[in-house]
């Protein structure tokens, strides 16, 4: 390679690593597997050692790859929070021990303890009590986590001993069983699903609310002490038994040895024994035991010289595929499933694996029969990254354009890569379907909740949400732990949920890009059920507010007999189905057009719409010329930008209802 070409190239690696950085970090959202993005930053590292000249001082090797996010109150480190330089090979590690060892001497003790892959936080003690918990953030300014970090378990809130200051460094975690658990609850509620229990665990301990990180069931290991006040230790051992006597969780398996061939055996055993942990490890960390040595050897601008983090490279096996399964899930998308030839992968059996879409299977260019190479992503859950060789006479997999459940019809939505079955009433569906149609902004009847649901599905009571009307006291009294008054209680709910108006029903069938807002445009223009099930793309097109992508899917979502049937079933079931009355806004806002953006301090924003539509406004989804005011809050992105760009008013949540106010609402 020439000296062009290093350039160039150096350039479009610190490029590609900064944007998966912020993916990373930022976004709690990978696009790349850890292997792939450690190769990256692997190259980049070589490069700038071969030609110095080009390496920048904002490199992505000089510094750790997150920030602060302005969600959080930020905290500044007094001692850095560093990252690990990453070994790949046996050789690298020798090095790594030669540089040590011209540094301090032959002498040299490593300590090597499982590299937990999670998301690292600092917690500080004063007196023994838990006072503040950050992220890592760049390495010198982190968020302010500590409300979320008081709802783990495993972290003492109180030591057994009283110490005037402690500073530790951990890592938090969710264990496989709480993984899976949670991709499980989130392809329920038709959620976005994380992708590897690190991610799961960085984007449940980032929330805003603690209780949603309280349910999630995180857990940590504390590896190191970054400062303390009245406590003298000579090595890291010393400081993994003492940090273990005032509670903190360790890891457990962590071992001391002289030689840099010992320190390799020992990491080749954990790399074969990680799959019958209950928690997820992407390597092992080699770190020098005594800490006055660790004083000599020092840091880079963002390593430690003192430790080396050694990376497993993913474990790949080759296979058979046998056949396609697909499945329906409960937002109705059709998933196809592998089925292999089962093969020992990271420590399970495995003979299963999630083809994703069309487009995924296009891709391999796969063809049952074919022999085919499989890895677990993450380490947990296994995936297809190609296609070894094809069978004899192969032909390329199509889904079917039938839903499997039902018979229905299937559909590729504009911008979507998965094909969807368009009936609602679809027996796969239909969990995730009666959740919605009784949530509080739907129907809302109170006391059917989840759990509830499952059991009258599960002992075939309930086969469409019409059947929830036809209930009795008697069937829910056969459900576990319902007594006479809370069986009495729910049949006055469902009753009570009868005299719901038009736009509640609407909204709770729950039709494609179909929402709150947009359910009541639909209800004020249409006025009857008759009328919305009867209207043309043309005519829904036409309402002030309510595009093609909405009319479209309302009018599929009505061309098939189910759905149809199932609106004439709740009205011989006693749903009323109020009309709207066609109302003129009157007030301060009228005439007025408002966008929200961002994550307002109090309100949420259907709350929000509420206020600026009592007062006769209107709520814009997308900003222009028209656009009278922006109401913006935290994170607000590119409709803040482009409302500056037009000179729009932009204004805070305090200031609307400060208007609001004035007005007299």
């Amino acid at each position: 390679m020439n000296t062009e070409q290093a350039k160039l190239r150096i350039e479009e690696l610190t490029q590609e690593i900064n944007f998966h950085n912020d993916k990373y970090y930022n976004e709690d959202n990978p696009s790349i597997s850890d292997y792939e993005y450690d190769m990256l930053l692997s190259e980049l590292e070589r490069l700038e050692g071969e030609f110095p000249q080009f390496r920048k001082e904002d490199s992505p090797t000089n510094r750790v790859g997150g920030k602060a996010s302005e969600k959080f109150s930020k905290v500044t480190h007094k001692v850095p929070m560093e990252s690990l330089h990453d070994s790949f090979s046996d050789e690298e590690l020798r090095a790594f021990d030669t540089r040590v060892r011209q540094a301090v001497g032959n002498k040299v003790e490593y300590v090597v303890e499982p590299k937990i892959d999670g998301l690292s936080v600092s917690c500080e003690y004063e007196n023994g009590i838990f006072v503040r918990g950050s992220t890592r953030g760049d390495g010198v300014t982190g968020e302010d986590i500590t409300k979320n970090l008081m709802t783990i378990k495993s972290l003492p809130k109180k030591l057994r001993q009283t110490i005037p200051f402690l500073e530790v460094r951990g890592e938090v975690y969710m264990g496989n069983e709480n993984f899976l658990k949670l991709v499980e609850e989130q392809e329920l509620n038709g959620e976005k699903v994380f992708k590897n229990p690190r991610n799961a665990s960085a984007g449940s301990l980032r929330q805003k609310d603690e209780k949603i990180t309280a349910k999630r069931n995180l857990d940590i290991f504390i590896f190191n002490i970054q400062q303390a006040e009245g406590v003298t230790l000579q090595t890291h051992c010393q400081s993994l038994d003492f940090l273990q006597s005032l509670g903190f969780p360790v890891p457990t398996s962590y071992q001391v040895f002289g030689n840099i061939e010992d320190v390799i055996g020992n990491i080749a055993e954990i790399g074969n024994t990680r799959g019958n942990l209950d928690y997820q490890i992407d390597g092992a960390v080699v770190k020098v035991n005594d800490f006055e040595q660790r004083k000599v050897l020092g840091s880079t601008a963002k390593f430690p010289k003192w430790a080396e983090a050694y990376k497993y490279p993913p474990e790949e096996k080759e296979t058979k595929l046998l056949e396609i399964e697909i499945n329906v899930g409960r937002t109705g998308a059709l998933t196809p499933t592998g089925i292999f030839e089962p093969v020992f992968l990271a420590g399970t059996t495995v003979s299963r694996a999630t083809l994703h879409n069309q487009d995924f299977i296009n891709e391999l260019g796969l063809c049952i029969g074919d022999t085919v190479k499989i890895r677990k992503a993450g380490e947990i859950i296994p995936e297809v990254v190609s296609v070894i060789s094809h069978s004899e006479e192969a032909t390329p997999y199509q889904l079917p354009d039938v839903c499997p459940s039902c018979g229905s019809t299937v559909q590729r939505e504009n911008g979507e890569a998965v094909l969807r079955c368009t009936n609602t009433q679809c027996p796969a569906q239909l969990l995730r379907n009666l959740i919605h149609f009784v949530s509080r902004d739907a129907m809302n009847i109170d006391g059917l909740g989840e759990a509830i649901l499952k059991q009258l599905t599960d002992n075939h009571l309930i086969h469409s949400p019409t059947d929830i009307y036809t209930l009795t006291k008697e069937q829910i009294m056969t459900l576990e732990k319902k007594k006479e008054k809370s069986a009495d209680n729910l049949i006055r709910a469902i009753e009570k949920s009868k005299d719901n108006s038009l736009e509640r029903v609407i909204y709770a069938l729950g039709i494609r890009h179909i929402g709150q807002k947009n359910a009541r445009l639909l209800c004020q223009s249409r006025l009857s059920v008759e009328n919305i099930i009867n209207a043309t793309v043309e005519e829904l097109s036409a309402i002030e507010g309510f595009g093609d992508i909405m009319a479209q899917s309302v009018v599929q979502y009505f061309s098939q007999e189910e759905n149809r049937k199932l609106v004439q079933k709740l009205r011989d079931n006693g749903v009323k189905m109020t009309p709207l009355e066609k109302t003129t806004a009157s007030g301060k806002f009228t005439g007025k057009t408002f966008v929200l953006t961002g994550t307002l301090p109090t309100l949420k924003r259907s709350e929000a719409s509420a206020v600026i539509e009592k007062m006769g406004g209107k709520v814009s989804g997308s900003v222009s010329k028209k656009t009278d005011y922006v109401v913006a809050g935290e994170e607000a992105g590119s409709k803040l930008t482009k409302a500056q760009s037009l000179g729009i008013k932009i204004i805070s949540e305090e200031e609307l209802l400060s208007m609001a106010e004035q007005s007299g609402n």
